[in-house]
């Protein structure tokens, strides 16, 4: 018998892993905040995805944290701000050797999550897949991506790969995973705020393109002075790549915003703007771009950290 997945945060890519985990016969379980969601999820029937116009319903079973099975395995799909805290309370459910996939935006929630889990392995994953909520418990597959996995202190790949490759999702092993994170973090630095200050799609960034390369000049800047020259190279062409590419997009910042959530602002250009401060690294455009971005947080009501 596989083991159990056990997913926490029923976001976009928490719903898109678990339904086609289900879909191959994975053995699949939500944890759902408290009582409300998990009863609210269970009126609902399952989780819903809806790939290519066709939508396709999965009764994944599921949990609140403070149910009793042992957790072996947990992929932690929920926004970097809640996974410290999140996996703070499901840590006395840990099984010894229990390994945790995050798959938090940006970086400094990974570290914070591993504090809470001596006892686990923790995996950092870093994916590029496109999805979108519709509504509670229902998601739109927007357009196919990459994962990349990886445990910088312990680079073996662990067996379960295999239940990614029999669900269709596209991964591979990294030894350079912190190298794909910062990457990561730079991309979304470069694209997520400005889509949200110039209130467009990604494709709209493309009437932006000298800010966009400004960015991308000082992001690389800073991705040297950290000892990341590979994630460096090539940024801007990759960027345009990427805003081309998923152009009819909203990003992940900008859906959080035009729903009124909390953005993860802390983990991605506060992680940036952050790391540079503490090099003694000059990166005007990418402090006025926090500047900016906390004025529009806060002219919104919305949280700035």
């Amino acid at each position: 018998m596989s083991t159990t997945w056990h997913v926490l945060g029923a976001g976009s890519l928490g719903t898109l892993w678990a339904t086609r985990l289900a879909r191959a016969g994975v053995p699949v379980r939500l944890i759902l905040r408290d009582v409300g969601r998990l009863q609210a999820y269970e009126a609902a029937g399952g989780l819903t995805l809806v790939e290519h116009g066709a939508a396709q319903h999965y009764p994944v079973p599921a949990e609140t944290p403070d149910s009793t099975e042992p957790i072996n395995r947990l992929l932690v799909a929920c926004k970097a701000y809640d996974a410290e805290h999140a996996v703070a309370q499901l840590a006395p459910r840990l099984a010894p050797g229990a390994e945790l996939i995050l798959l938090q935006n940006g970086l400094g929630s990974q570290d914070a999550v591993a504090a809470q889990a001596p006892q686990a392995r923790c995996i950092y994953a870093s994916s590029t897949e496109g999805a979108f909520r519709e509504g509670d418990w229902r998601v739109v597959f927007a357009g196919h991506g990459f994962t990349w996995l990886g445990d910088a202190s312990h680079p073996v790949a662990p067996i379960w790969l295999e239940d990614l490759s029999n669900a269709g999702i596209p991964h591979e092993w990294s030894p350079e995973i912190l190298t794909r994170l910062w990457r990561k973090l730079a991309l979304n630095c470069a694209i997520n705020p400005l889509t949200v200050l110039h209130d467009c799609r990604n494709g709209g960034l493309q009437e932006h393109h000298c800010e966009v390369a400004t960015l991308c000049g000082e992001l690389g800047e800073l991705l040297e002075r950290c000892g990341q020259p590979a994630a460096a190279e090539n940024l801007q062409q990759e960027v345009e790549r990427v805003i081309q590419a998923t152009a009819a997009n909203f990003s992940s910042m900008y859906q959080d915003v035009s729903n009124q959530r909390r953005t993860e602002i802390s983990y991605l250009l506060g992680h940036a703007c952050k790391v540079a401060a503490r090099h003694q690294l000059n990166l005007p455009h990418l402090n006025q771009l926090q500047q900016r971005l906390i004025a529009r947080l806060l002219s919104l009501g919305l949280p700035s950290d």
